[in-house]
């Protein structure tokens, strides 16, 4: 098993953590991780482009000269894609560009994104995160303390202290053990977690 260290607020390492290797030391997928990013950008994409074709732009009805005779080349209508105020050939249409990952594949995933963090050195765990109240310049001190800068910050409960704490410090994220994905963990520098929380997740993905 992969131990990695435990330290408190002050940025102190009070003890180690034994890590399951279920979750923090699979192999690395590479192919599934790239399947996951993938899947959550598409999936988080609106799709509600929309132009219009030439059966679709209003006018052009008539020939706008005779087929033959004028010197010009042929032309059916004003509205083809060649005339100012034309359709646009293969014009985009409304679409659903989200698909499927089976839920295997997503975890093995997001337990080799995990083990990468771990093997990078990029997974900081804390004692406990708690605070009185909500303060941001506390919790950048915290993150200072462990020399942290662009963090995602997984929680084992929902801590509104916490998370407001960190909502308006730039390039920091909270996000709970169940709502952890593959695209966040690889966007931020380091995962910061608590001893809690990662109890939690080993329990889930185990």
């Amino acid at each position: 098993m992969a131990k990695v260290s435990v330290y408190n607020m002050e940025g102190t390492q009070v003890g180690e953590i034994e890590l399951n290797d279920a979750v923090f030391g699979v192999e690395v997928n590479d192919h599934l991780v790239h399947m996951a990013v993938v899947q959550q950008l598409a999936n988080n994409r609106q799709g509600t482009q929309k132009a219009k074709t030439r059966s679709e732009v209003s006018g052009g009805g008539r020939k706008p000269w005779r087929q033959k005779g004028t010197g010009h080349a042929r032309q059916g209508s004003t509205r083809a894609p060649q005339w100012t105020g034309g359709g646009i050939v293969f014009a985009p249409t409304p679409r659903d560009y989200s698909f499927k990952l089976n839920k295997k594949e997503k975890r093995m995933a997001l337990k080799s994104v995990l083990t990468s963090c771990v093997n990078e050195s990029k997974f900081v765990v804390l004692d406990e995160l708690k605070m009185d109240d909500v303060k941001t310049k506390v919790f950048k001190g915290i993150l200072d303390n462990l020399n942290v800068n662009k963090a995602l910050v997984v929680l084992d409960e929902n801590d509104q202290n916490v998370i407001l704490s960190a909502r308006n410090i730039a390039g920091v994220k909270t996000a709970l053990t169940n709502t952890i994905n593959v695209y966040d963990i690889l966007k931020y520098n380091t995962v910061v977690t608590t001893k809690a929380a990662v109890a939690k997740i080993e329990e889930v993905y185990a």
